[in-house]
């Protein structure tokens, strides 16, 4: 009799299980679709450009590229601004993640959530907030010559690699600094206690002890800001100028100014096949560093000794300069630029579209534009978002594995890519929408959908299995389980990954470059337009657009951090 209760009761579950496991298939399928339609088709579209341009096999394409001393050349720059960049970036984040996780003082969850905002920024703010503060004509140079009465600038950084440098640490910090802050705060301290007892001290204790608890969170970290890097287009593009051109900024070449489809395909091709590498590393040492992020386990204290109020006050220091020094400079210049003093005059030009713009609308419809692209990104990216978090609830392996890393990939993926990838492949029926409005929330989409999935599926998880059991018994339907106590449960990291979806399609550039239509900009292609005009009015104005944007992406950061708990996001 027992062994017919206990059979029955296993044969329960198994059905219980094959029909959670089809339901999450089911919920699987839209999102699938999507990626399928406008991220797989766009790409398996390229490899079929660059492969067989004739409809025939052809890999003289491959062959020629990997021959060709030039485009060598462009490779190893690629790696090289990227290997550097990355070390440059950790060797700042590290420390200043060890700051953040040890010790509480005043301002210090508003200063983490305001370092994102270069992240969610577009190249074309970073660009004026440089030139600004350190460029030849900027803030920095202007006040040596008139201390030492020189005569000719003496920081000459435009155009070079250090500058390109300077701006992907800038990027690429705050995303270092909380992977790493996050699995650090939910490390236990004991172990770090104990071994200081007998006797582990200074780089003795970080070689032997946290280093190796720190080591998948640090390898994660540096193959994301890896590829962030590898796959960087505006900042080497504006900053770089053209002595220096990376794959990304040579498909934009070969694409736009020669017309040279093919090869820009196949460069995307060989791109596409890189990140797609790193990502399946990537992916691997997430899962490690996901299985510590459960809660804040470290109790945090405040800094009493003088070496610690230094080390609080130095990082403090470094995120201000580093960070928010360009930030402030731009919104400086733009109420004081040109010999007036201080004016709204920028502000009030970006209502006018005067005869020989370079612009077909006035730029304050960008601000419309970007505001409409973005509200609709956010509902796209936060219902795909909500079906994919259900979807992978309960798994990472199989089809439904596939479709974790799927995911990610748009978000490391070159925006110049996916762009060219949808002037090829959706200009021609059933998916003619080349140039359709839609398009650009779609390519937005694309990139903030692995943010909403990374605020919600920790939420989801987090829910204990007894919640939808202790419900169902009751007599609730699953819907009515997911509507009453799942929904409730999950809102703040709904709220949280709606609003990043916001923030990125707001900054948005590589992308909108490629498939924006000339009277529908948004405001990263206004000022990217602006900086390439001569005269002071249109530089006034990208001043003053870059200021519109970076308000509005502080905002929201604010937003976010008031609904995120320190430690929990899996991105």
């Amino acid at each position: 009799m027992a062994q017919r209760v206990d059979g029955n009761r296993i044969t329960v579950n198994h059905r219980a299980q094959t029909a959670q496991g089809r339901a999450r298939l089911l919920l699987a399928l839209v999102p699938l679709l999507f990626l399928s339609l406008f991220f797989v088709y766009p790409v398996v579209t390229l490899f079929a450009v660059s492969l067989a341009p004739n409809g025939v096999f052809d890999s003289s394409g491959l062959v020629t590229l990997f021959a060709s001393r030039t485009y060598l050349q462009i490779f190893s720059f690629t790696f090289m601004q990227a290997a550097l960049s990355t070390a440059l970036t950790l060797l700042l984040a590290i420390p200043s993640a060890y700051v953040f996780a040890h010790w509480q003082f005043r301002g210090k969850k508003l200063l983490l959530s305001l370092s994102l905002l270069p992240f969610v920024l577009p190249t074309t703010v970073v660009a004026v907030a440089f030139s600004g503060l350190i460029g030849e004509r900027g803030l920095v140079n202007d006040l040596l010559m008139s201390m030492f009465s020189l005569t000719e600038a003496p920081l000459q950084l435009d155009h070079t690699l250090t500058l390109v440098l300077i701006a992907h640490v800038f990027y690429n910090y705050s995303v270092a600094l909380r992977l790493i802050t996050g699995f650090w705060m939910n490390q236990s301290n004991h172990i770090e206690e104990s071994a200081a007892l007998l006797g582990a001290h200074g780089w003795g204790l970080w070689w032997q002890i946290q280093f190796p608890l720190l080591r998948p969170v640090i390898t994660a970290a540096a193959l994301l800001v890896f590829m962030f890097c590898f796959t960087s287009f505006g900042v080497v593009l504006i900053m770089g100028g053209q002595r220096f051109a990376t794959i990304e900024v040579e498909i934009y070449r070969q694409a736009t100014s020669l017309f040279n489809l093919p090869l820009a395909a196949t460069l995307s091709l060989v791109q596409i096949g890189f990140t797609f590498i790193l990502m399946l590393i990537y992916t691997r040492f997430q899962r490690q560093v996901i299985v510590e992020l459960r809660s804040t386990t470290r109790p945090l204290r405040s800094a009493t000794s003088l070496r610690e109020k230094i080390a609080v006050v130095s990082t403090i220091v470094l995120m201000i300069t580093l960070l928010f020094t360009p930030l402030a400079t731009v919104i400086l210049r733009a109420f004081t630029y040109g010999n007036e003093g201080v004016t709204l005059r920028y502000f009030g030009l970006l209502g006018t579209n005067p005869r020989g713009s370079v612009l077909f609308t006035p730029p304050l419809v960008a601000i419309g534009n970007s505001l409409s692209f973005a509200l609709v990104t956010t509902i796209l990216a936060v219902g795909l978002g909500v079906l994919s978090a259900y979807a992978l609830r309960g798994s990472k392996r199989g089809l439904l594995g596939g479709l974790d890393i799927l995911l990610m990939l748009p978000l490391v993926t070159s925006a110049v890519t996916i762009g060219f990838g949808y002037v090829v492949a959706l200009d021609e029926p059933p998916l003619n929408l080349r140039t359709s409005i839609i398009l650009i929330p779609i390519a937005h989409t694309l990139i903030a959908l692995p943010f909403v999935v990374r605020n919600v599926l920790p939420a989801l998880r987090a829910i204990p299995p007894s919640f939808g059991d202790a419900a169902q018994s009751l007599g609730a339907s699953p819907l009515r389980v997911v509507r009453l106590i799942e929904l409730p449960l999950i809102l703040r990291g709904l709220l949280v990954g709606a609003v990043f979806a916001f923030t990125v399609s707001m900054g948005e550039f590589g992308a909108s470059l490629f498939i924006a239509r000339p009277d529908t900009p948004t405001m990263p292609i206004v000022i990217y337009r602006l900086l390439g005009q001569p005269g002071a009015s249109n530089y006034g104005q990208a001043l003053a657009m870059s200021v519109l944007l970076i308000i509005v992406c502080a905002l929201s950061l604010i937003v976010i951090e008031r609904g995120r708990t320190i430690g929990t996001s899996e991105l």
